[in-house]
């Protein structure tokens, strides 16, 4: 599997670790987890992305459609990486979503959980 999950204690954060290229599984794994801790409201994301490929195109069709769906569910996203195009991503993301979108080098990933918890 490319996708590791863990919440926290308070229900409010996903962290997202995914290496490789994502699938369509991946996404059947991941989405129900994560919109059960929306039904709780707005979430945080800290998405870490370690010798990521990007995605399958069945996965990224899923991805789209999680997007779409979950516009206003998300209060903030740590994008975590090591690539110029993962940072990019953060770019690109925020349109998709109502979230402040943050990138962080892989580094400094602390800095990215404290940023979480401010909010």
């Amino acid at each position: 599997m490319a996708v590791e999950l863990v919440e926290s204690s308070d229900g409010r954060t996903l962290e997202i670790q995914v290496t490789g290229k994502l699938t369509k599984e991946d996404y059947e794994h991941f989405v129900p987890r994560t919109e059960a801790m929306m039904e709780q409201g707005k979430i945080k994301i800290l998405m870490t992305m370690h010798d990521f490929h990007g995605w399958e195109m069945g996965a990224l069709w899923e991805d789209i459609k999680f997007d779409v769906k979950h516009f206003g569910d998300i209060e903030r996203l740590a994008i975590v990486g090591d690539k110029q195009w993962e940072k990019g991503m953060a770019m690109f993301c925020k349109p998709f979503t109502t979230a402040k979108v943050q990138y962080f080098d892989i580094s400094d990933i602390e800095s990215a959980r404290s940023w979480l918890a401010e909010a």
